[in-house]
């Protein structure tokens, strides 16, 4: 007796807004529950604090993940001046830290405004310890929680928009628009030891991936409420020609 296969097959791309708290597989399994699809998969993972756009691609639409995943990508990020942690972000621990004295005098509109500009165009980023990156087919996270830090060459990434959206005398909220692979936490580490007054990202939103929006985006709430989920999906008629593949 064959195994029933279960779910609907459902071909399609759900634009989802992540919330807070929720790991990107969690989101989409979430998701493909709400829809009742078979098949379903995303297009690159934001971690479990950061929020915004998901692109869940259903069925035959799976076959855009490869173009997907290499769009470029726009955040929204904001930095906790004065500190910097282990994981460059608001889970770590903290391992360095400036006065508030400090802070306060190196990071004036005037010198954001020109360490942000160093950090625009062609830029090496040296991959973090804490990421899903792999050496010798173990990902650098389990080296790092066993307390082992192995080299990482930099790699070449692509900053095509850097700019200041607010500052207070602790933070600093950030545009990016970026090329695929680069690490906005990372980023934000480079850009507080650029100041001399240390930083690491206490929060993060995707805004846009490649030419799909969050405003285009619904949330897990608004889905499961939703009478006919189904159409919420985006056809092949809905997309852009050059993402679409052979027979989709």
């Amino acid at each position: 007796m064959s195994r029933r296969r279960r779910g609907s097959l459902l071909d399609g791309v759900l634009l989802l807004d992540k919330p807070v708290g929720m790991s990107s597989n969690h989101a989409l399994q979430r998701a493909r529950r709400l829809l009742d699809a078979r098949k379903a998969g995303h297009t690159g993972t934001l971690d479990p604090f950061a929020t915004g756009l998901l692109i869940c691609c259903f069925g035959q639409a799976t076959k855009l993940s490869t173009k997907l995943l290499a769009a470029d990508k726009t955040y929204i990020a904001t930095l906790r001046l004065g500190q910097e942690t282990d994981t460059a972000d608001l889970d770590g621990d903290v391992i360095d830290r400036v006065s508030n004295a400090t802070v306060i005098a190196r990071s004036q509109p005037g010198q954001v405004k020109q360490v942000l500009s160093q950090f625009q165009g062609v830029i090496e980023q040296v991959p973090p310890m804490h990421s899903a990156l792999k050496k010798e087919g173990r990902p650098l996270y389990e080296y790092a929680r066993a307390g082992i830090e192995v080299e990482r060459p930099a790699r070449q990434v692509e900053i095509y928009r850097l700019q200041c959206l607010a500052r207070t005398s602790s933070t600093l909220t950030i545009e990016v628009h970026c090329s695929k692979g680069t690490y906005v936490r990372t980023l934000a580490q480079d850009i507080g030891r650029a100041l001399g007054c240390l930083a690491h990202l206490t929060a993060l939103r995707r805004t846009q991936i490649g030419p799909f929006d969050v405003q285009q985006a619904i949330n897990l709430r608004a889905l499961g409420a939703a009478e006919d989920k189904e159409q919420q999906l985006l056809k092949g008629a809905d997309l852009p020609a050059s993402l679409l593949p052979v027979n989709f």
